[in-house]
């Protein structure tokens, strides 16, 4: 008798599935290829499953995925001073967004909801906690700058040229200058 291996069950949809191979298209393909019907074939489901994770469709994917690379977390026994702290945040922020740069304009562009708002409150508790002056300043000033370098250097890198064969955002002279402006940044808001 010939054993028929078992078929495997199909894993399960959710949120956090879909905003994986969300974040796979986009920065494989770039956000214009991103569809619901591209989507739901990546995840092997109609397209109309993932509305049931997603009521609004693709403006709530769209949400999901700038909250995503938005939402850090710093673990502030790590670092004593507000200086620390602001650089902790900074340096992980700019990880977060260079790990997936395919939807670094929805970074740009959205504004902090859910989770992502969250982190920004608690950066401020802790940089106000760690004897930063202005804490809510600070934060937006470290926001405008991690956003501004990473546009820059993924620019520079040539990542979202389409005919590149580029397949990491980073640059060497990006991580120098992002580090020298972290510190000119923290040396201002220090003073």
């Amino acid at each position: 008798m010939i054993a028929v291996p078992a078929k495997r069950p199909p894993v399960p949809l959710s949120r956090e599935r879909i905003i994986d191979a969300a974040l796979h298209i986009a920065d494989g393909q770039g956000l214009r290829r991103l569809t619901m019907r591209r989507l739901g074939d990546a995840l092997q489901v109609e397209a109309m499953a993932i509305y049931h994770h997603l009521p609004r469709g693709k403006e709530a994917l769209m949400d999901a995925l700038a909250e995503h690379v938005t939402t850090v977390e710093v673990d502030p026994a790590t670092a004593a001073t507000w200086q620390d702290r602001a650089r902790a945040w900074a340096r992980a922020s700019r990880a977060a967004l260079l790990e997936h740069p395919g939807v670094l304009s929805l970074a740009l562009t959205k504004p902090p909801k859910g989770s992502a708002l969250i982190a920004i409150t608690e950066q401020t508790e802790q940089l106000r906690e760690a004897g930063a002056g202005d804490p809510a300043g600070a934060v937006r000033a470290l926001r405008a700058y991690v956003f501004g370098s990473v546009a820059v250097e993924v620019q520079q890198s040539g990542w979202a040229d389409p005919d590149a064969e580029v397949r990491d955002a980073r640059t060497a002279e990006g991580e120098r200058d992002f580090e020298h402006g972290l510190d000119a940044l923290i040396a201002g808001l220090g003073g």
